[in-house]
């Protein structure tokens, strides 16, 4: 029992000489050598900056619109007694092609009516004016002969012209819009029958800022006086039809002439050929398709071009000077769109701007740089 103990305190006395023993030889150690860390300047990325040339292009958008809309309505009364199988909505007819016809009987009757009445007042005036040869008759009488002539044959001449009323047909090839009188009805002159368009060309009203305009090379009025339609820019028109984004060739043709009170923009309108491509096997482009429009814009010298992202506020950019630190200046930007802003005046070639988005930045803020492309 002694020896256990004995052997207890020895095992007790080994360890408390060892905690002795660490104290005492972390107390002699040297403590380790204090060193201050080195703060570092932001590392942000620059663009070396040099001059372009651009050309730059206008969006817009707008509707398709047929350039010639006739609203049919009857020149005669009648009831229609003939209807084309073209006559439908949709339906495409001929230039000439005869599309409604009213009841022609009372006209033809009218005509053969007025052809005898012009006989009639031949023979009357050859009589007159034999018997006024030979001196037995007056020169009023022979005055009034000729005048009843002359309204006979005036009165031939409407019926002719009534009769050939009776056919409703276009000075166009074109698509019915909407039909709004049917074989049976009755209808009257000025009774509206339906609604048709040209289809050898299509228009598009674009509208356009003054910004815009500074831009663009519109056709004007000197342009469009002798043709109707001036040689302005190339557009291109784009939408997305049965799931397929597709596009048609137009160009600028002429302006409206007037700025929109309500919205301040100018209306150019494009020309498109052939819209449901009955001279080709491309896409058609139906009425009342809303398009996006690009349109081919003038071409600026000597513009500096940075990504919109490294853009502060409206007009400013972070320049970095030779001492490596951050200059802020207003710059001239001249035109924008969703990636790059185009900027004359306030740049030099060679200046950097800083592309990496700077919290809080500030004048004379030193930075560390890393050259990068566009």
């Amino acid at each position: 029992m002694r020896s256990r103990w004995k052997r207890v305190l020895l095992i007790v006395a080994i360890l408390a000489g060892g905690v002795v023993a660490s104290i005492a030889m972390s107390a002699l150690r040297e403590p380790p050598a204090k060193k201050e860390a080195e703060k570092l300047d932001m590392l942000v990325e620059v663009q070396v900056l040099k001059p372009m040339n651009a050309n730059f292009s206008i969006q817009s958008q707008g509707t398709v619109r047929p350039r010639t809309e006739t609203v049919l309505s009857s020149e005669v009364s009648g009831t229609i007694v003939d209807v084309s199988p073209k006559w439908m909505a949709g339906g495409v007819f001929e230039e000439g092609e005869v599309l409604l016809r009213v009841d022609p009987t009372n006209y033809t009757v009218a005509v053969d009516q007025a052809k005898a009445l012009v006989k009639q007042r031949q023979i009357e005036f050859d009589g007159a004016e034999k018997l006024l040869s030979q001196g037995y008759r007056a020169e009023s009488e022979h005055a009034s002969a000729a005048a009843a002539l002359a309204s006979a044959k005036a009165e031939l001449v409407r019926a002719n012209r009534n009769l050939e009323r009776t056919f409703i047909r276009l000075p166009y090839a074109g698509m019915v819009r909407s039909k709004e009188a049917d074989l049976g009805q009755f209808v009257n002159p000025g009774t509206r029958v339906g609604v048709v368009f040209a289809i050898d060309y299509a228009e598009v009203r674009l509208p356009l800022t003054d910004q815009d305009l500074g831009f663009l090379e519109l056709p004007g009025a000197i342009d469009i006086r002798d043709t109707g339609a001036g040689n302005g820019p190339e557009v291109e028109l784009k939408t997305v039809t049965r799931g397929k984004s597709t596009s048609w060739k137009a160009r600028i043709v002429r302006t409206e002439g007037v700025v929109d009170e309500k919205s301040r923009v100018t209306y150019a309108v494009a020309l498109i050929a052939d819209p449901y491509q009955l001279l080709g096997d491309d896409t058609v482009l139906p009425m009342g398709t809303f398009v996006s429009a690009t349109i081919a814009g003038t071409r600026r010298e000597g513009v500096y071009r940075v990504p919109r992202s490294a853009l502060k506020g409206a007009s400013e950019l972070l320049f970095v000077d030779d001492q490596d630190t951050i200059q802020i200046r207003a710059v001239n930007i001249v035109r924008s769109d969703a990636d790059y802003a185009y900027i004359e005046g306030g740049i030099e070639e060679g200046e950097r701007i800083i592309l990496t988005a700077v919290e809080s930045p500030v004048s004379g803020m030193r930075v560390r740089t890393r050259v990068v492309g566009e």
